[in-house]
């Protein structure tokens, strides 16, 4: 860590009075009134206010110092990241024609009287393109596509499996269009012969054909309970999606295939029929991110000559590819700039330039002098009288986006045709800018590092420079991982859903993010060191608790309050003792969760508290204990927590 500063006179204003009063009484001993309401004593304060306020500035020069020495290492301020979330338009009704949704569409949450709007812009075009169902086929455990087309339209029923339904049938839909990225309806009218399915947990997956071949549709509802009955279907048809030939038609093509049924579902006796279909799109998804576009922006005109520097209007600048479009203007019309970390590598002719992200200053390569007493420069200069001007960029960003899902409900702009807007799921990703004390911690660090990863904390802090988005980052020793091998462990930002609970496809990182801090990772660990990267073992744990409330307290709301001290506790983002996040391997004994609900509200009695660990994908629970161990690459994950309050109000 950096050296304490010295603090170059630690007197304050009454010390300086006090001096000047003992003073008084050695050189002007006939001056006895020494209160404050003597005209001498107050130019003595007077005096001592500005001498104070001298030595703060004084004290000022070891930082003013510090943050010199950082700047000539090239140590700025890291930018805000900004987060990101997939809205869903919905249209009022399925239209005979495309609709667009426009690139930066404006999406907000609700303003209300203490909090101002978030609001996020799509970062693509969006086409609704509308559909209908072109053509109906039944495959048979891989066997070719049967064209039940004719069947479908003089109303008769089809059966969208096998008399016996196996693993691999399938029950497939041609639309007249390709819908990447849209939700398409499906309204079926189907015939039920005793099927014996469970209509709540159906072994069906609907997929989509796609240039990369057949991917998994997100299920939006379904009315008919796994084709058990009349009703709609609603589906995330993925981006990608194209038109395909099957058999002797060329179609959109969705499919719904039979799974292996696991462990215990019920599956298929008899199949499902089908003797109306009907096909629709009624909305689309796409990306939006919570930063403002800026476009043609003038930056000024070029003096032509070298290091010249100029600043945006808006800061700071959201990460990007590129962060920033630069252009300047030339007799042919105008030129692209590049942006580049550094001119190291940079010759005269390049058109490079260099961005502050956190204070927006763009800057050209300066010209230096060497030793022969001739001048290189670094980076092309822009001709003397040249406009620049910032083509596009964007700013915004901050933890300020991380919404919770299903908070972005405002559309900014009307748009035809476009009933509402949703975010399905929290935006994640937004970070706060770097602050100034946080910089000086990371400057020992980052000099001691070099851009090299050796010790854990090294890992951990360059994954954190090439992911500054992640919640929490863990690098385990090389021998816990394996001679000559390091782990990472990666946990994304999560936002709860209201009641603070986190879902546990929350805390998967997804593989974009993997990606950069493996990429970021690789070029700098020590040859011969094998880099693994990857979310943590989560183990879930429930806690099946007893309480007794005072006869005063409603035993509902002890019970609500009971729940979420147990949820935010056990949090692996934001719970333990610290509030930081359950630490990595730290087990959970019957002792701490007693002291948690015994501070809930309105508890006046902790009468049983008994843990299970808890399979997170499946909620299977194991048997009571009172202690469960973690490794030393595990996080607790609370899963269906149950506490009984007895005593109090009803």
């Amino acid at each position: 860590m950096a050296l304490p500063s010295p603090n170059l006179d630690d007197r304050r204003f009454q010390q300086f009075v006090d001096d000047a009063k003992r003073y008084i009484q050695r050189r002007a001993p006939e001056w006895t009134d020494h209160n404050v309401s003597d005209p001498g004593v107050t130019l003595i304060e007077a005096v001592a206010h500005m001498a104070d306020q001298l030595v703060y500035r004084l004290n000022r020069v070891p930082d003013k110092n510090y943050l010199a020495f950082l700047d000539l290492l090239g140590i700025t301020l890291l930018p805000p990241s900004t987060a990101r979330t997939d809205v869903t338009f919905w249209l009022s009704a399925p239209q005979d024609r495309t609709v667009t949704i426009p690139a930066s569409t404006e999406v907000a949450t609700q303003r209300t009287e203490t909090e101002e709007a978030t609001v996020f812009a799509t970062e693509d075009a969006l086409d609704l393109v509308s559909c209908e169902l072109d053509r109906l086929g039944v495959q048979h455990e891989g066997g070719p596509l049967t064209d039940r087309t004719a069947d479908l339209i003089e109303a008769r029923d089809v059966d969208c499996f096998s008399a016996s339904p196996r693993p691999g049938d399938v029950l497939a839909f041609g639309l007249s269009a390709a819908v990447p990225s849209c939700a398409v309806l499906l309204r079926l009218d189907s015939r039920v012969d005793g099927v014996g399915v469970d209509p709540r947990q159906p072994p069906l997956v609907w997929e989509a054909w796609t240039s990369s071949g057949w991917r998994a549709c997100e299920l939006d509802s379904d009315g008919t309970g796994g084709l058990n009955r009349p009703g709609e279907i609603v589906l995330h048809v993925p981006d990608g999606h194209v038109m395909s030939r099957a058999g002797a038609h060329e179609a959109g093509w969705l499919r719904c295939r039979v799974l292996a049924p696991e462990p215990g579902q019920p599956f298929y006796s008899v199949s499902p029929t089908v003797r109306a279909a009907e096909a629709a799109t009624l909305g689309g998804t796409t990306r939006a991110i919570h930063a403002e576009p800026v476009t043609d922006e003038v930056l000024g005109e070029s003096a032509g000559v070298p290091g010249q520097r100029f600043h945006l209007a808006r800061t700071p600048v959201v990460n990007g590819d590129p962060p920033l479009v630069l252009e300047t203007s030339s007799g042919e019309g105008w030129e692209t700039w590049d942006i580049v970390g550094d001119f190291a590598a940079s010759g005269p002719h390049d058109r490079h330039a260099r961005l502050d992200p956190a204070t927006g200053e763009v800057g050209f390569g300066p010209a230096v002098r060497l030793a022969d007493g001739g001048l290189r420069q670094y980076g092309a200069v822009p001709d003397k009288g040249a406009t620049l001007r910032a083509r596009s960029y964007r700013t915004g960003g901050g933890q300020s986006g991380n919404v919770a899902r299903g908070a972005l409900r405002v559309l900014r702009s009307s748009i035809p045709y476009v009933a509402r807007v949703v975010n399905r799921e929290a935006a994640r990703g937004g970070v706060d800018p770097e602050t100034l004390d946080e910089a000086r911690r990371r400057a020992p660090i980052t000099l001691r590092a070099q851009d090299r990863a050796v010790t854990p904390r090294d890992y951990e802090e360059l994954a954190r420079r090439a992911a500054p988005e992640a919640a929490r980052l863990r690098c385990l020793p090389v021998d816990d991982a394996g001679v000559g091998a390091v782990r990472v462990l990666v946990v994304p930002q999560a936002v709860p859903d209201p009641g603070g609970r986190l879902r546990f496809e929350q805390l998967v990182p997804g593989d974009d993010l993997l990606g950069r801090i493996t990429r970021y990772l690789d070029d700098r660990r020590p040859i011969g060191i094998r880099l693994s990267v990857g979310p943590p073992f989560y183990q879930g744990v429930t806690v099946v608790a007893t309480l007794h409330a005072f006869g005063a307290a409603d035993a509902e709301k002890v019970r609500t309050a009971a729940l979420e001290a147990l949820y935010a506790h056990l949090d692996p983002l934001t719970g333990g003792a610290d509030g930081r996040g359950w630490p990595f391997g730290r087990p959970l004994q019957s002792g701490e969760v007693f002291a948690v609900l015994q501070r809930v509200p309105g508890v006046e009695l902790v009468d049983e508290v008994r843990l299970h660990a808890a399979d997170p994908l499946t909620g299977k629970r194991g048997d009571a204990v009172d202690r469960i161990d973690l490794s030393a690459a595990a996080l607790l994950f609370s899963h269906d927590h149950k506490v009984r309050v007895l005593g109090g109000k009803r």
